[in-house]
C-alpha cells in the first residue's frame, strides 16, 4: 500500500483500497462490493462501490506503481514479458466488451469479455503487471452502447496483437528490466508485432501454426513440412522447466532462417517441440540480436506457463473475473486492484527462496491463506458479523416491499 497510497489524494480512499485488497486475498466464496464491505466491517456496500465506480483516482498510474513495485522486487535482466488472453464469461449484453466470441477459458463460442494481460516472469518470480480490455467491432461501431458503458470518446479498435503491443511498448517504457517476450499463437501470427520487438532489441519466442511458412534456404515452407523433413539426431531431449510431477522434457528443435530484409539485425529461428508421448509437434518463431543456444530459446519457450498459473491464481483465489460492474472504468479499477493483490503475493513469496528439508519453496496460494488467517482475520470483530446479518435482511425487506408495491400497481 505504500506503493500506491499517493494515487489516492484523500484518506478514505486510501483506508478503502487497503481494505478492499484485503478483501481480495480474503477467502471469500465470492468477490464483490459487497462481501468486500462486509468482511471490511464496513456497515453498507456504498464506499467500496463508490471506490470502485466513482471515486477519483487514475487505474492507468496504479498499474505503473505496481510495474515499478514488481521491478524492484522481481526484476531481472532476462526477464520475460509474457501476453496472453483471458475471458470472462458473462450473461446479457450491457457489461463493457461482451458479445459471442472465442474464449480459451472456455474453450468454444461464448457471451464472454476478453482482456489482453501483460505478466511479468524472472528467476525471482512472476506476476501480472497492466492488462488492456478487448473492445470488439460491434462495440466500436455502436455509440450509443459505448456511452451507457462509459467507454471514452478516444478508445477505437485494436486488435489482441495491437494491444499487446501497447502494454509491451508502455513497459519498456516505464524501465522493466527485460530481454524477451512470449506468446501464444495469437500473437506469433502478427508480424506488426514482431517487427515491433526487434524495432525494441526485444528478443521473442512467439508460437505459431503448424501452416506458418517460413523462409528457408530451400525456400518458403510451412512449418510441419520444415518439421517432418529433419533428421532423427536434429532432435534434443530438454527441459522446457520444472513441474509438479518432475522435469517437462520434450523433443526440440531449431533451424536458422535467413536474416529479415529489414534494417533490424539478429537472428532469426524456427524453433519446433514434439510431445515425447503423444508426437504433438508445436512451433516458434523466435528472434534475438545475439546468437543464443537451443536451451536458452526452450527455456524461454517453457516461461509461457506461468502467466496461465497467474491466471488460475487470480481467479480461483483473488475474483479476477467475479466482478459485476458494466462500464469501463469500473472494470479497469477492479482487474488494477486485483493486479495489486497478485503483485503483493508474488513479491512476496521472495522473502524466503529457500525450505526446510521436506517442505516446498512457499507459494502465492499458500501465503495468501496464511496472510489471511496470520494477518487480516484476527481483526475482525464478532459485532461486525451480526451488523451485516442485520443490514443484509433489512435491505432484502426493503426490497420485497418495493417489488410488492410496484405488483400492486398493475395486479388485481
Amino acid at each position: 500500500m505504500n506503493t500506491i497510497e499517493a494515487r489516492f489524494a484523500r484518506p478514505e480512499p486510501r483506508r478503502r483500497v487497503r481494505d478492499f485488497v484485503a478483501g481480495l486475498l480474503a477467502p471469500l466464496p465470492t468477490k464483490n462490493c459487497w462481501t468486500i464491505a462486509e468482511h471490511a466491517g464496513d456497515d453498507g456496500p456504498g464506499g467500496m462501490q463508490d471506490l470502485i465506480s466513482r471515486a477519483s483516482w487514475d487505474d492507468a498510474l496504479v498499474r505503473a506503481d505496481v510495474r515499478d513495485f514488481v521491478a524492484a522486487r522481481l526484476g531481472h535482466p532476462d526477464g520475460v514479458l509474457l501476453v496472453d488472453e483471458t475471458g470472462d464469461l458473462k450473461k446479457g449484453t450491457h457489461t463493457v466488451g461482451v458479445q459471442r466470441q472465442y474464449s480459451g477459458t472456455a474453450g468454444k463460442i461464448e457471451n464472454c469479455q476478453l482482456a489482453v494481460h501483460l505478466s511479468y516472469a524472472s528467476p525471482l518470480g512472476h506476476s501480472l503487471v497492466d492488462v488492456a480490455l478487448y473492445l470488439p467491432k460491434s462495440w466500436i461501431d455502436d455509440p450509443q452502447r459505448r456511452a451507457e458503458a462509459g467507454v471514452p470518446g478516444a478508445v477505437t479498435f485494436a486488435t489482441k496483437p495491437e494491444l499487446a503491443r501497447r502494454l509491451i511498448e508502455t513497459a519498456v517504457a516505464g524501465g522493466l528490466p527485460c530481454r524477451w517476450v512470449a506468446g501464444d499463437e495469437a500473437y506469433g501470427g502478427d508480424p506488426q508485432l514482431a517487427t515491433a520487438l526487434r524495432r525494441h532489441q526485444l528478443g521473442y519466442v512467439l508460437a505459431v501454426a503448424c501452416s506458418h511458412r517460413a523462409p528457408t534456404g530451400l525456400g518458403v515452407q510451412r512449418a510441419d513440412q520444415i518439421a517432418a523433413g529433419l533428421p532423427k539426431h536434429a532432435w534434443q531431449r530438454i527441459s522446457a522447466g520444472n513441474g509438479a510431477k518432475g522435469h517437462r522434457y520434450y523433443d526440440w528443435a531449431f533451424i536458422t532462417l535467413p536474416h529479415a530484409a529489414d534494417q533490424h539485425q539478429g537472428h532469426h529461428w524456427l524453433l519446433m517441440s514434439r510431445n515425447r508421448t503423444t508426437g504433438e509437434l508445436a512451433f516458434y518463431r523466435c528472434w534475438s540480436p545475439q546468437l543464443v543456444p537451443l536451451h536458452h530459446l526452450v527455456a524461454v519457450a517453457g516461461r509461457r506457463w506461468s502467466i496461465e498459473e497467474s491466471f488460475q491464481a487470480t481467479k480461483s483465489g483473488l475474483g479476477l473475473d467475479q466482478h459485476q460492474h458494466r462500464r469501463w472504468k469500473a472494470w479497469h479499477r477492479w482487474t488494477t486492484l486485483v493486479i495489486a493483490a497478485h503483485a503483493f503475493l508474488a513479491a512476496a513469496t521472495t522473502a524466503s527462496t529457500t525450505s526446510p528439508d521436506g517442505l516446498i519453496v512457499i507459494t502465492v496460494n499458500e501465503l495468501r491463506r496464511l496472510f489471511h488467517a496470520l494477518v487480516i482475520e484476527p481483526g475482525r470483530r464478532v459485532v461486525d458479523v451480526i451488523a451485516w446479518s442485520i443490514y443484509r435482511r433489512r435491505h432484502q425487506a426493503a426490497a420485497r416491499t418495493s417489488h410488492y408495491a410496484r405488483q400492486a400497481l398493475t395486479e388485481p
